[in-house]
């Protein structure tokens, strides 16, 4: 059974710095590609960030240049190191696995979701 457990969400003041992580198992880590999703109440869902199995990397735009991705494969762990952060960040933060990057990175049909981490930025 996969499992997806997503930990470090919690309260910060808006400029400062969180970092999730995501522990999997139950799959076979380094060939998954991961990402992280967040959805706003009343917002579509949104990619955050994305890392392929090889390493590549995808971000939203919404985040680019203050959120940075990243894994481990040695402990089949999955990193979002977020800075700069704005109160327009604060939501629930899902962590998402596919063997597919391009369904990771569109959204489309992803096969593993966990059950999402809160972040919330005050201003």
């Amino acid at each position: 059974q996969v499992q997806l457990v997503e930990s470090g969400g919690g309260l910060v003041q808006a400029g400062g710095s969180l970092r999730l992580s995501c522990a999997a198992s139950g799959l076979t880590f380094g060939s998954y590609a991961m990402g992280w999703y967040r959805q706003a109440p009343g917002k579509e869902r949104e990619l955050v960030a994305a890392i392929s199995s090889g390493g590549s990397t995808y971000y939203g735009d919404s985040v680019k240049g203050r959120f940075t991705i990243s894994r481990d494969n040695a402990k089949n762990t999955v990193f979002l190191q977020m800075n700069s952060l704005k109160s327009e960040d604060t939501t629930k933060y899902y962590c998402v696995a596919d063997q597919s990057v391009y369904r990771v990175a569109s959204g489309i049909v992803i096969d593993y979701w966990g059950q999402g981490t809160q972040v919330s930025v005050s201003s």
